[in-house]
């Protein structure tokens, strides 16, 4: 009786340990989660930067890979050991300030890249910090004012064109209802993984694109004008995926 009575328990307390287990995975408290900076903002309100910051942490969070925090000021930049904590940083601001950040700061960016860690660019981030030309080189392309631009949004494919990368591995082409970006400037090397036929240009773009700076990797993702074109679940996707794969250089299933 006294053993049954004690198996009993013992097996109560191992679900418990396990619920308590998958709840704190739930917050975000796991160790395992990949610790995500996400910087957003925008001092010209072209975009629903809100809406975009907000649908970006939801669609990373409901992963359940990440431990995500966000900040709506660039200037967490300035302090290079608050960056150590994390191991990717996300763009979806979209500032034209100038000056909107010290050397430091610029620099504290870019060190932190080049010796190992990730960063996501998304959509109109690209265009911030116009006067600062190696924000430019991190990005891998950057929009440029007066000479990048779109069509009119609408309904367009977006073509795989690198099934063997992480991020691209099986995905499909597919329909997304977004403003297709043309003409992002910028001359070095990319890893393009997904392009598309612009109108508006009469050129095939590149919409989804790595390098590597440094020791660490950049991920440009154009998708994601607002929350309606970040639910493409093949949008999500990308996202999940090329925030992971930025931020250790793999993909996990």
């Amino acid at each position: 009786m006294r053993r049954t009575l004690f198996l009993a328990a013992l097996i109560c307390l191992t679900l418990l340990s396990f619920c308590f287990a998958r709840q704190g995975s739930r917050r975000g408290g796991g160790p395992s989660l990949i610790k995500v900076l996400l910087i957003t903002g925008d001092d010209v309100s072209s975009h629903p930067w809100r809406e975009i910051s907000e649908t970006t942490r939801e669609i990373l969070v409901n992963s359940r890979k990440f431990d995500v925090r966000v900040s709506e000021d660039p200037l967490i930049l300035e302090s290079a050991n608050a960056l150590k904590t994390y191991d990717v940083i996300v763009f979806t601001i979209y500032s034209q300030r100038v000056p909107v950040i010290s050397e430091q700061a610029q620099d504290n960016l870019l060190n932190y890249v080049k010796d190992g860690k990730g960063f996501f660019v998304q959509h109109l981030a690209s265009a911030s910090f116009p006067d600062w030309e190696e924000f430019g080189k991190l990005c891998g392309r950057k929009w440029v004012m007066g000479t990048s631009g779109h069509s009119a949004r609408s309904v367009f494919e977006a073509k795989i064109t690198s099934k063997e990368h992480p991020i691209t591995a099986g995905l499909e082409n597919f329909q997304t209802d977004d403003e297709l970006y043309s003409k992002l400037q910028g001359s070095g090397e990319i890893n393009v993984l997904v392009e598309g036929d612009s109108e508006w240009s009469n050129n095939t773009e590149p919409l989804l694109f790595t390098l590597n700076y440094g020791q660490g990797r950049t991920v440009h993702n154009a998708f994601g004008h607002d929350r309606k074109a970040l639910m493409t679940p093949n949008v999500q996707t990308i996202i999940v995926r090329g925030v992971e794969w930025a931020a250790t250089g793999k993909v996990s299933q």
